[in-house]
Parts: C-alpha cells; structure tokens; sequence
C-alpha cells in the first residue's frame, strides 16, 4: 500500500526554510520532565532528512490542552532540551509561534539550523483554524511537511489550513508510515486478518468495530466492552461496565459478523472483584458465573487460553485496547498475556492506541511488534474508514 500523496522525499529542500509539524505532545510529570519520549523519537527520521537535505528545520508542535491561552507549564522547552540531546546539535526554541521574535529568529537561521516554535495551542486560531493565524504560521516558511499523524484528525490551522498559504507540501516519514501500515493493512491484509478490540467502551470504537467487521476474518473482544457483549448474550455480569444503550447494536453486530462467517471471540472466564478497588477480593469465574454485586476486571485464564489458540494462524494482526484493567496488576494478566501472544505470532502485527502501546511497552514486547502507531484517535478514525483532514490537505502525486 503506498501513499499516493507527496511525501518529503518528493519536495525541494536544499536552503528552504521547512516548517514541519510534528507530535510533540509528550507526557510531562510534576516538575515538567518528559516521561515518554516515543513521539519525539519518531519525528527523527524526518528532522534528519530535512538537515542532511540542507533545509533550515522549522518544528512545530501542540502540547497539551491549554485553550488559547499561554501556560507555561504547556511549553515546548522541555522538548527543545530532549531534542538537543537526541540529535546531538543545537535546536533554537522560539517563545511564540509566530510574531516578531519567531521571524527574527527564522531570518538568522543557516542551513542546517533546527528551530522549535512554542506551543500552537497558546493561540486560539490553532484549534479554530483560523486563516490569520495560518497564513501567520506560513509566513515562516517555503515548504510545509506534516508529520503528526497523532493530529492529523484534527481541522487544525497547522494541521489543515497551513497548507493554502503553503501549497509545496507533503508528509513526513512518519505518517507515511503510520498511513501505509494502518490503511494497507485494512485495505489489504494477509489472511487470516484478526482484531482485536478491547477498552472500556463500545461507544467509542462502533465506527471500527462496523468497518473492520466487514474485512477481518475474527474477531476478538475484551476489556470493559466485553461484558456489554455478554449482558447482550443474556449473560449476568454483576456490576462489571456496560453500556446498556449498546446491548441492541453489539447483538446486530455479532449477528452480522457471523452471518458473513467470521468468528468472534468472547471471554469465557473473568477475573471479578467485589470492588473495582486495589486490594479487593477477586476470584476467577467463567462467564455465565458472575456473582450479582461483582465486576469483571480482567479476562480470565481460559480466555487467555482461547484468544492465544484464535491467533495462532493469523497473518495479520491488529490490535486496539487493552484486556482489562491492566494499569492494576491485579488485573493485568490478560493483557500481559495477549500481548505475548501477539508478539510470538507469526504474523505483521499492527497495535493502534496509546493504553495499548503502553501495555505492550509494560509487557517488554515492543521490539517485537511490526508496528506500533502514535496516534491513538487519529488511527481510530483511519481504522473506520474516514478520511483525517491531515492526509486531505497534503497534494496528491501526479499520476
């Protein structure tokens, strides 16, 4: 599956100024250090193109949700600081995205120079898309790469509108990555092509759960969604989650799926608990014994069991929220075990969503996964089929 779009291999950079939109919106802790530097990591492979291309390095980012007014404890810095070290040489950091001091600082730069702009976000025309405020942005630059697929869902000024005042544009290696992995292995898998869907909620995965419905070979569910799928069932579930105003759809959907033969998998044994607190009693039951009163938190060892089976023949493999509530070791056995699972499989393996790359991050299998993408809504809306304003606004290859 290649991307029919432009991409930054295609476009002039040699003494270009190149304003690259990048996802730089990185988990900070109290004191405002970077907990998780994967996002920042992905965006090298672009930065150091774009240098050895001799372009001067614009970088822009979002950090956080500060609503158009500055907080500094949303600033970019800390990523200049990490960026400096990753790339061994210097990286400027402008205080503000556009303006005075981001256009002196732009003019002064030689070939080679990386420059950070401050947080889109401080600005309310970011979120808006507000043409001022991207015909601003632009104004800095020749050439406009994006590389933040974990924002190209977003109808953003950097994201969507930039890219009128910058008609020379394209993506970065990064979401070419990311779209080709994720669209070629909808579009096109190699069978037997399995999901696996898990997460609290059904709600927020219907669009993927109907679009995926339609192309995989099996699927299979855990997490909190899994009991909306087994009270559907006419099966007790205690007092586990469910969404009740889903009962009707998730029945719809498992009809379907196994009217057109694919075979979907439930847990057949849970973890339970009298409370979802730490520290409360659990036992293991099967899924037609869950005590009135109790929540399932986890799926048991016999489903562990079932999925690993269910994955042994896959050739394709994609997978979208965790087992349960793994963030709980109590609770973290089922998505520990997938994630092995997943990993020793024999098979391209695709994992979409930030709970689940953290998951398999906690699992120690990382290294083992054909793909792990940074975009947790942005690969949800791709998994669904719709098109992400990000990807719309970059030119298209001439045929």
């Amino acid at each position: 599956m290649h991307l029919n779009k432009i991409s930054i291999e295609d476009l002039p950079l040699r003494e270009k100024r190149v304003i690259i939109r990048a996802d730089f919106n990185v988990p900070l802790d109290e004191s405002g250090h970077i907990t998780d530097d994967t996002r920042i990591r992905g965006t090298l492979p672009t930065i150091n193109y774009a240098v050895d291309e001799g372009a001067r390095v614009i970088l822009c980012s979002h950090l956080g949700r500060p609503n158009g007014k500055v907080d500094p404890r949303l600033s970019l810095a800390p990523v200049a600081r990490r960026l400096q070290r990753l790339l061994g040489k210097e990286v400027l950091f402008a205080e503000d995205c556009i303006g005075a001091q981001a256009e002196m600082l732009v003019n002064r730069m030689k070939v080679g120079d990386v420059l950070l702009l401050e947080n889109l976000r401080f600005h309310l025309g970011e979120e808006q898309n507000d043409d001022q405020f991207a015909k601003a942005l632009a104004s800095l630059a020749d050439v406009y790469v994006n590389d933040a697929f974990g924002a190209a869902h977003r109808n953003h000024a950097s994201v969507a509108g930039i890219t009128k005042y910058l008609p020379t544009a394209g993506a970065g290696f990064l979401m070419r990555k990311e779209i080709e992995y994720l669209e070629g292995a909808v579009a096109n898998p190699m069978r037997p092509f399995v999901a696996i869907l898990g997460g609290a909620k059904v709600s927020g995965k219907i669009g993927v759960i109907e679009n995926l419905g339609k192309k995989v070979d099996k699927v299979i569910i855990g997490g909190g969604m899994a009991f909306t799928y087994l009270k559907a069932m006419g099966l007790e579930v205690g007092n586990s989650l469910v969404e009740d105003g889903m009962l009707k759809f998730v029945k719809e959907i498992y009809e379907h799926a196994i009217s057109r033969g694919v075979k979907f998998y439930l847990p057949v044994d849970c973890v339970a608990a009298t409370t979802p607190n730490p520290g409360a009693e659990t036992k293991i039951v099967t899924a037609q014994e869950i005590p009135k009163g109790w929540y399932g938190l986890d799926i048991g060892p016999a489903s562990v069991k079932l999925f690993t089976e269910a994955l042994g023949n896959a050739k394709t493999i994609l997978w979208n929220g965790p087992m349960g509530a793994f963030e709980n070791d109590a609770y973290s056995r089922g998505t520990m075990a997938v994630a092995h699972a997943v990993a020793d499989a024999y098979a391209l393996t695709i994992v979409g969503g930030a709970d689940t790359a953290l998951a398999v991050h906690r699992a120690g299998v990382s290294e083992s996964m054909s793909f792990i993408s940074t975009g947790g809504g942005a690969a949800l809306e791709l998994l669904e089929g719709k098109a992400l304003p990000g990807i719309a606004a970059l030119p298209t290859k001439p045929t």
